[in-house]
């Protein structure tokens, strides 16, 4: 197929519109690495909320969620609908502290948090470890997305559409700096939600689909249900149970972090304030999982009536590369069906979505590389011009490795796999770190290279056909590391009483974790109450899980269903407005 001049032009205008607030910020950014990477800290909630949503909304995620549709329905998008309750206690519980910091970087924290050699050198190593492996693991993961659907779309080769990929992003992220990249998030986001609903609707209107109607008639219900048979435990245990009951709060992963971090915490750390910080997170976490998930799906069961099989999408497609084909080849093959002018709107959404994404991962991985290791280790003392020109070529060569690292990749569903398997059992270790004294810089070091040594061994015993379940490596690896984690605490140093207190001073974390250096700071009373921040938590999760279900219920024809989630979420934004006030026990 091919794009209309049109369709062109509508993708052209979009890139010059976001364009514009980089070329406008650039100067801006150029002044110094708190500008470049925070922002200076002045951004307001909504902006920093719009940006971390628009950040997550990539083009790898509607192919995820068709490739989870398409292998085990509506419910086994519960391997990310579980983060929520990740999502809701960063929101409640660190969002404030984070901001409390005042730092340009969150790997900061551990030269705050901790003492000796130990906290110098987990800050360097996770500024590489994050900054590279991670972070190029992410966006090589967008990067694949963005090739399949270029390839279905336009016929292009995946070394075509790195190339302009690359270049696009490397001029964007390199000029604007964090201010460029939070004001695009806006309107990139408005563009490709805009591109999301309109290829939701035309593939309903799709002859084999039928509208909402003849969609919910031809797809088995169990394919559509939000839960899964729980009287299956084959099923229940890897796609609900486990998500909920461990996933959610023993796995770093980017974007849904245990205690916030990444892009997530760059967004809190350049708000204007801690009430900005919060509120900004509790936007984000509202519109990632209530707002957006039902277009992706619609389109997602849609594919599973005009596409049945991976080889169907190969027969209409001939064109596209084979080593390509996939469930989540789907969402970009449901696309070819978009009318002159549609299509170009639904291209360029995607292209915002891709763009908002990478931008955001290319000045966050150069933050930890120019900040946390050359500024830190390599070069202390220079000027900032000097740095932020370090940290716009660092930016051309973490695009420029995504780039080749997506060559080896497959699918949207084993890149999301691989991740969690390599930050598995870290993410308790993250949530009580800012609520526990005994927690030091090796327990953190004994974490992360047990996570990631376990992550290695399961690899290659699956390369030579020894295949274990995700949630059975899961486990596994949350129980050994957990475990070495905290005999580790034990068994080494506690931060020391100097550290500690200055921290407590800084942060002033509520619980009786801190019981002890509360004490020695002359019982300096802490600025948050752990009791409301419960509260928020158990009603927030409700709050967008009500949202996420009603909707869903509307869309499939479940009135009553419909009707009581939507008073189990007015009753719960009610009560959260009521304890809003409580959740600060002086004024902040």
């Amino acid at each position: 197929m091919q794009l209309t001049t049109l369709d062109w032009v509508i993708v052209v205008g979009s890139i010059v519109i976001s364009f514009v607030p980089a070329l406008w910020m650039a100067r801006r950014a150029g002044q110094s690495t708190t500008e470049f990477f925070t922002s200076g800290r002045s951004a307001p909630w909504w902006l920093v909320g719009v940006s971390m949503v628009a950040t997550t909304f990539s083009t790898d995620t509607p192919n995820l969620v068709t490739n989870l549709v398409r292998e085990g329905g509506v419910s086994a998008n519960w391997v990310w609908w579980a983060f929520l309750l990740t999502g809701m206690t960063t929101v409640f519980f660190y969002a404030r502290l984070w901001r409390r910091l005042g730092v340009v970087t969150d790997l900061e924290f551990y030269e705050l948090r901790y003492s000796g050699r130990a906290a110098t050198w987990v800050r360097g190593f996770r500024a590489v470890y994050l900054g590279v492996i991670f972070n190029v693991m992410i966006m090589a993961a967008v990067n694949l997305a963005a090739a399949k659907i270029a390839n279905v779309l336009l016929g292009w080769p995946m070394g075509q559409t790195l190339l302009v990929c690359s270049l696009l992003n490397v001029a964007f992220a390199a000029v604007s700096g964090l201010w460029g990249v939070l004001v695009t998030d806006f309107l990139q986001f408005s563009i490709a939600m805009t591109g999301s609903i309109a290829a939701a609707v035309y593939a309903l209107r799709r002859p084999e689909v039928g509208g909402l109607d003849g969609l919910i008639e031809k797809i088995r219900p169990e394919t559509l249900a939000m839960l899964p048979d729980l009287s299956d435990w084959g099923v229940a245990l890897p796609i609900f149970i486990v998500p909920l009951a461990v996933q959610w709060w023993s796995t770093w992963y980017p974007g849904a972090e245990p205690g916030g971090g990444s892009y997530i915490a760059q967004r809190m750390l350049a708000a204007k304030s801690e009430r900005d910080a919060l509120s900004g997170t509790l936007l984000f976490n509202v519109a990632h999982y209530a707002l957006r998930p039902w277009p992706w799906l619609i389109v997602a069961l849609a594919s599973m009536l005009v596409f049945p099989e991976v080889a169907d999408i190969g027969r209409a497609l001939p064109h596209v590369d084979q080593r390509l084909l996939g469930h989540d080849m789907a969402y970009p093959a449901m696309l070819t069906f978009l009318p002159a002018g549609i299509l170009g709107l639904m291209v360029a959404g995607l292209l915002s979505a891709y763009i908002s994404t990478i931008s955001t991962h290319l000045n966050w991985g150069t933050s930890y590389l120019v900040h946390d290791m050359y500024r830190r280790f390599l070069k202390p003392g220079q000027t900032e011009a000097h740095y932020v020109m370090v940290g716009r070529l660092v930016t051309a060569l973490l695009m420029l490795v995504a780039a080749l690292v997506t060559m080896v990749l497959e699918s949207a569903r084993g890149s999301f796999n691989l991740l969690l398997s390599i930050g598995a059992g870290t993410g308790l270790l993250y949530l009580l770190r800012w609520f526990w004294w005994r927690i030091n810089a090796w327990s953190e070091i004994a974490a992360m290279v047990s996570s990631f040594a376990l992550a290695l061994v399961v690899f290659l015993l699956e390369r030579q056909g020894m295949a274990w379940q995700s949630h059975e490596t899961l486990l596994a690896t949350v129980a050994v590391t957990t475990v070495v984690w905290v005999v580790v605490a034990y068994a080494t140093e506690p931060t020391d009483a100097v550290t500690l207190q200055r921290f407590y001073r800084l942060a002033r974390p509520a619980g009786p974790g801190w019981a002890k250096t509360r004490a020695q700071c002359g019982d300096l009373a802490p600025l948050d109450s752990l009791n409301a921040a419960f509260g928020a938590w158990a009603l927030g999760c409700v709050l967008v899980y009500s949202a996420l279900f009603g909707t869903g219920h509307f869309l499939l024809g479940h009135t009553t269903s419909a009707f009581v989630s939507g008073g189990i979420f007015v009753v719960s934004l009610a009560l959260l407005r009521r304890l809003w006030p409580s959740l600060w026990t002086s004024p902040s």
